[in-house]
């Protein structure tokens, strides 16, 4: 069994590698619109009568594309003898050798799975937001990126590699070496091994630097490294991700095993370096260079920003997957409070709940743990984890809660561990057909009186027929 992972390291290009990196970019860009072209040109020809085949998948592109590059369409000259005579000679893409290959059949296969997605979107088939249509790259707007794959001849040296002639270093086919500023000795020292292998490296412009990313195909980790195969006696271990504390750990018998709560609040702590950077890019003139440069350093402090959310996040997820085999964590909807709550919008994009909950996903995975997924509306918070009982907590600021059924204080961040960590083992334990906790409320089935009121039918059963007069009304 593999699992796949991606290493990302910052370049320190030459001037003359610069030169060759942005050629690249631009002949992805020019392959990806000119393959979107040709689909256009062949479903207007369609409409008019003609019987022409519309390209739709990577293949046909870049089988269409390899086509057009060597016509007269994509480049001609006029060459004229010695007696006058002219005539007209096909070149092509004069500057395709200039080049890699396969820039311009990644850049076809990335549009590929772009009409398959637009195509399954709109017959309903794709989970998700519905899919727009591909549109063509702008210079000014498309982020600066082509991908290349890696090609493992027999006999000899795969194309990209790491570490050759300087350990901070990564070739890649049609530039030549490239430095690095970090160090890539754990990359190199699984592909020596023959535990990982590179399948492709997609090169990046972003934050005035140049970044490539390695997709490794690896081999599982170690078996010290893995859990043991979970069984029955391994506790569930719930993870309430939270705004003042960023993830609190409790076992169902209300044993609290990890809290994190000093993360750093990177947007909080910079917000006032945050509001002079955009005082400074607004205050600028529209199209001018200083306004770029304003806009430029803008985006590095939120680059940098993201970065520190990032490495905190494989901190945090790290802590949690190598201590605990069985996790269940919550559902967010994190775009749905975003919109519902303004107020607390700055506090969630600062927390990055998203990332934290797809990296505990994946390496969970990768140790052979188990990962259990609350349902969205289950009421971990609301839920009193003594007795069951179910009551609204208010805002965020109320960090204590208090059961009024059975009296019971406990930390809120806690209290929703402890009720997902049962949850848990109501659902994913031996007793699989287990159902959450009763929920309080009237019975919503129940059948209605004879008499007006709220859903009224004449004829209609009355609760103490059935037996559910639990919001009946004395008639």
């Amino acid at each position: 069994m593999t699992r796949f992972a991606t290493f990302r390291f910052c370049l320190d290009p030459t001037v003359e590698q610069i030169g060759a990196l942005e050629r690249h970019v631009g002949a992805s860009r020019f392959a990806y619109n000119q393959c979107l072209r040709m689909v256009f040109d062949a479903r207007s020809a369609r409409e008019s009568g003609a019987t022409v085949k519309v390209p739709r998948t990577g293949y046909d592109l870049i089988n269409g594309f390899n086509r057009w590059k060597k016509s007269a369409a994509a480049g001609r000259i006029f060459a004229v003898d010695s007696e006058g005579v002219a005539e007209v000679c096909e070149t092509g893409l004069t500057w395709r050798r200039e080049v890699f290959q396969q820039v311009f059949e990644e850049a076809a296969v990335d549009l590929g799975r772009g009409l398959a997605a637009w195509s399954e979107s709109r017959r309903g088939t794709r989970a998700g937001e519905p899919v727009a249509h591909p549109r063509f790259k702008k210079k000014a707007t498309a982020r600066p990126s082509f991908r290349l794959r890696n090609q493992f001849p027999k006999g000899g040296k795969p194309a990209i590699r790491v570490g050759e002639g300087h350990p901070r270093s990564v070739r890649i086919p049609g530039i030549g070496v490239l430095r690095v500023r970090e160090d890539t000795r754990r990359l190199r020292r699984m592909v020596a091994g023959g535990r990982a292998r590179v399948l492709f490296a997609t090169v990046s412009r972003g934050r005035g630097r140049w970044w490539v990313s390695l997709n490794v195909e690896a081999a599982d980790l170690h078996p010290a490294r893995r859990h043991t195969e979970p069984d029955a006696t391994t506790p569930w271990v719930g993870v309430d991700l939270g705004l003042t504390t960023l993830a609190v750990a409790a076992c169902s018998d209300g044993t609290e095993v990890d809290r994190i709560d000093d993360w750093p609040r990177t947007l909080t702590a910079t917000a006032r370096r945050q509001r002079r950077l955009h005082r400074a890019v607004t205050r600028k003139k529209r199209g001018s260079r200083n306004r770029r440069k304003a806009a430029d350093k803008l985006g590095r402090y939120y680059f940098r920003t993201a970065e520190i959310r990032r490495r905190y996040a494989h901190e945090v997820s790290n802590r949690l997957v190598k201590n605990h085999a069985r996790l269940v964590i919550e559902h967010l909807d994190v775009r749905g409070m975003l919109a519902r709550n303004p107020n607390l919008a700055k506090a969630i994009h600062d927390v990055g709940w998203g990332l934290v909950r797809r990296q505990i996903a994946y390496k969970q995975e990768w140790r052979g743990g188990e990962l259990a997924v609350a349902d969205r509306w289950f009421p971990s918070t609301k839920t009193c984890s003594g007795c069951g009982a179910i009551r609204d907590m208010g805002g965020v600021a109320l960090r204590t809660y208090v059961c009024r059924s059975c009296g019971l204080m406990i930390d809120r961040d806690l209290n929703a561990a402890i009720n997902l960590a049962v949850w848990a083992e109501l659902h994913h334990g031996a007793d699989a057909r287990a159902r959450d906790l009763h929920a309080e409320g009237p019975d919503t089935n129940a059948h209605r009186w004879e008499r007006s009121g709220r859903r009224i039918r004449d004829g209609e059963t009355g609760p103490g027929d059935v037996g559910t007069d639990a919001w009946a009304l004395p008639v």
